[in-house]
């Protein structure tokens, strides 16, 4: 893509911008393909994101915002340069629209400098703001437990905008992937919510945390007549209850997500896995002591994957598809790792002593 092009994209972009209807859920934001085609040429996007964050109007800001977010999804090169005029602008930047770009814009440099900006907006009056915030945190968490992201999220748990409220659950419960009392006690008081999709994030959240409490809450929201949304399946899968909720087996077992659920709050089926995992892992020591096999579990989830790390590089196996692979037999599995999974070469013979 030729710079030209680039900035003819841009100018495109802008001119869909100014006539978008932000009122009207139905307006197609014509702006957003375009700014994205044009951060494809990562070179020639940066420099054209960074004048237009530097313009005297916020549309052009916002504009170059959303085109340093896009870039820096795309190329990993100009995430640093994007990071540094991105808190540079934060620091005086008052408009709420390239507020709510900007936030957008600084998760996807993936910097630990944005954590301090984002915790700065997350005080911010504007409603809408602050619901960027709470979405825009995911790819920056710090993994700290009591970092000042964590806080800032609990924070927004509690915000009285129930769309800030709604993100914040979500994103602190399900994508952040920390635990403690102080979260799980933020989680907790908005079981209580009388937001309904807070609420639900909430309850799913303390189930992937195996929260007993969570328990009776998530049967409620498998009981709902109209159905549970396909999240709450995989909150289902984490539970350590000693029985499948009740209403649970009463879904129809055609679709993966409520196999998988109803699988995973089987005691005895988790109890039987365990077990295949470890005649697996050990039958494979035995085939292949050359292969360093381990199973391992996401910390919010249920399912059991096999990593080897063999002389070509790592290579991780979902343990229920290796198993259907080999009927269910451990051995039969472990010998089929053994099989895909080539030796190291030999050493080359030394080379001849010339005469």
């Amino acid at each position: 893509m030729e710079t030209d092009s680039v900035a003819e994209l841009v100018t495109q972009a802008l001119a869909a911008l100014r006539a978008t209807d932000r009122d009207d859920p139905d307006d197609p934001h014509e702006y957003v393909p375009l700014l994205w085609r044009a951060a494809a040429d990562g070179a020639a996007a940066l420099p054209l994101g960074l004048e237009l964050i530097g313009s005297a109007d916020p549309i052009e800001r916002e504009a170059g915002c959303h085109l340093l977010r896009d870039t820096g999804n795309q190329h990993e090169a100009v995430r640093a340069g994007a990071a540094t005029a991105l808190v540079a602008l934060a620091q005086r930047e008052t408009e709420g629209r390239v507020l709510r770009s900007l936030a957008r814009a600084i998760e996807m440099t993936y910097d630990p400098r944005a954590v301090p900006v984002l915790v700065t907006l997350a005080g911010h009056p504007d409603a809408e703001v602050r619901e960027e915030v709470a979405r825009s945190f995911a790819q920056v968490v710090t993994g700290l437990p009591d970092g000042p992201d964590i806080r800032a999220l609990i924070g927004l748990t509690q915000d009285p905008d129930q769309h800030v409220r709604d993100w914040a659950t979500f994103t602190l419960g399900v994508q952040a992937e920390v635990d403690s009392p102080a979260i799980r006690a933020a989680l907790w008081e908005r079981t209580a919510d009388e937001h309904e999709e807070t609420r639900t994030e909430a309850i799913r959240a303390l189930a992937c945390r195996h929260d007993p409490r969570a328990v009776p809450l998530l049967a409620g929201l498998l009981g709902n007549p109209e159905g549970a949304h396909v999240l709450t399946f995989d909150a289902a899968q984490t539970t350590d209850a000693a029985e499948p909720p009740p209403a649970l087996p009463e879904y129809e077992p055609g679709d993966d997500w409520v196999t998988d659920a109803v699988n995973a709050c089987n005691p005895a089926r988790r109890a039987r896995l365990d077990a295949w995992a470890w005649e697996l892992v050990s039958t494979l020591h035995r085939l292949r002591p050359d292969l360093d096999a381990a199973v391992s579990m996401e910390r919010f989830g249920w399912g059991r994957s096999l990593g080897v790390a063999a002389a070509f590089g790592p290579t991780d196996y979902d343990m229920e598809a290796l198993l259907a692979r080999a009927d269910g037999d451990p051995t039969r599995a472990a010998e089929l790792v053994a099989a895909d999974l080539p030796g190291a070469l030999p050493d080359p013979p030394p080379c001849p002593r010339p005469e």
